[in-house]
């Protein structure tokens, strides 16, 4: 399985930009499809964005949808979300993780509705903290 790090979270302001990054531990991501998770105390954890490897096609929920971009290197080793206009409700952990090989549809994205046997393997996360 997919050993994720997570990295680039942070305390920013009420419109503010954080670029969150995704690491492979020892290894690529292949042509996995990655998503962006993210979850408040208290909260169910849900779904922000994914990107299937092979094609480039990027999804979002409709929440993020024109601030945040999902993106990926070409040598398959990092993973980025580039969050611009950030606002309080954005705080959370994020976390990355791999879906598959293709990006499941958006709603069952956001609801964890993922089917891959190999899905549910979490890194530690990085926290963004967005102040008003």
């Amino acid at each position: 399985q997919v050993q994720v790090v997570e990295s680039g979270g942070g305390l920013v302001q009420a419109g503010g930009s954080l670029r969150l990054s995704c690491t492979a531990s020892g290894s690529s991501f292949d042509d996995y499809a990655m998503g962006w998770f993210r979850q408040a105390p208290g909260k169910e954890r849900e779904g922000v964005s994914c990107i299937t490897w092979s094609t480039g096609n990027t999804y979002y929920i409709d929440s993020v949808k024109g601030r945040f971009i999902i993106s990926r290197d070409n040598a398959k080793t990092t993973l980025y979300l580039q969050m611009n206009n950030l606002q309080p409700e954005d705080t959370d952990m994020y976390y990355c993780a791999p879906v598959g090989k293709v990006c499941p549809r958006v709603p069952n994205l956001q609801a964890l509705r993922i089917s891959w046997s190999g899905f549910g393997h979490w890194g530690r996360g990085t926290q963004v903290t967005v102040s008003s």
